[in-house]
């Protein structure tokens, strides 16, 4: 039986080259489709590229044409809320109006198996903790505002189509492959474990708390951190209950476990052994004091189990920054 290709957008940049990789490894055959804004040629792991835009649609058509697709993963999305909020119109032309173009050449070409990564702030400011996906979605910005909006098309578009999905709402990519040869880099990069490591490396003068004063056990806030590579894993089980004729679905992603900015400050100096400056600042809006996830549906529909802790997600994130 042939084996499935899978084309992966934004298959080089952080989390979609860990995917990629992890699909090789998984035997399928994997096609990257990637305009290099905001990816990196080198790290992507596969011989299959195709540099392309997903505005372009007659691109994306050579390349359905050239290969015999059997679904579609979509890593391709602008993420910086600030920068949402400065430009919306470039984060609902790509994030929007783009993957509709790629729905209708996969729709054109017959497939009809789509992993869509999604965010957590479909959320907003969360009615309770952890967030399940029955909660109500009031995103307060136009990332997480164009995210949402791609959920809603999807429903649409199976509706009337028979398009199936799994989106996969993301809390914390964190971490990097044990090889150490794919890891996190964004330019500018606002990830608080790639800031802390880049301040251990002396590439920047201190790390920044943005408030003190939440009501947490430290006082900072509390985040859900998940290795990348278990959300690949999660990524590949869901594309495999397509393929078995399951329903479209929404996952939540988080490992449902939460650290607080200075429990991961602290990791970090532990495994490392460097200190560094730490300031203390005052709040940003629109920070909760705590977002975690409930990852208890994703484990029990799709039998995930996060497989990194803390440990190793700092541990492989400073493997790769120090030989990067």
């Amino acid at each position: 039986m042939k084996q499935k290709t899978i084309l992966v957008v934004g298959g080089a940049g952080y989390i979609g080259s860990h995917q990629v990789k992890l699909l090789d490894q998984r035997g399928y055959d994997v096609v990257v489709y990637d305009n290099l804004s905001t990816g990196y040629r080198d790290l992507i792991t596969v011989d299959n590229f195709e540099e392309g835009d997903l505005a372009d649609k007659n691109r994306l058509g050579e390349v359905f044409s050239k290969y015999q697709i059997d679904a579609v993963m979509h890593f391709a999305a602008f993420s910086q809320v600030g920068e949402s909020v400065k430009d919306p119109a470039k984060y609902y032309r790509n994030n929007v109006t783009n993957v509709i173009n790629l729905l209708d050449i996969m729709l054109e070409y017959s497939v009809k198996n789509f992993i869509f990564s999604s965010t957590a702030a479909v959320y907003g400011e969360p009615e309770e903790i952890p967030i399940k996906e029955s909660q109500a979605k009031a995103p307060i910005n136009p990332y997480g505002r164009s995210k949402l909006m791609v959920e809603e098309i999807l429903k649409d578009y199976d509706r009337a189509y028979g398009l199936k999905y799994t989106c996969f709402r993301y809390f914390n990519a964190s971490g990097a492959d044990d090889s150490g040869r794919i890891g996190e880099k964004h330019d500018p990069e606002t990830h608080l474990i790639p800031l802390i490591l880049q301040t251990l490396l002396g590439e920047r003068d201190e790390i920044y708390i943005f408030g003190t004063d939440y009501d947490t056990k430290d006082g900072s806030c509390i985040r859900d951190f998940v290795h990348v590579n278990d959300l690949a894993d999660a990524h590949i089980k869901g594309l495999e209950r397509l393929f078995e004729g399951g329903s479209s679905e929404v996952f939540n992603l988080g490992s449902g476990a939460g650290y607080s900015v200075k429990e991961i400050i602290d990791e970090a100096k532990e495994i490392t052994g460097v200190d560094f400056k730490v300031v203390e600042g005052e709040r940003r809006d629109g920070d909760p004091a705590i977002l975690i996830a409930d990852s208890s549906k994703v484990k029990q529909v799709l039998k995930w189990e996060p497989k990194y802790t803390l440990n190793d997600i700092i541990r492989t994130a400073w493997n790769w920054h120090k030989h990067n």
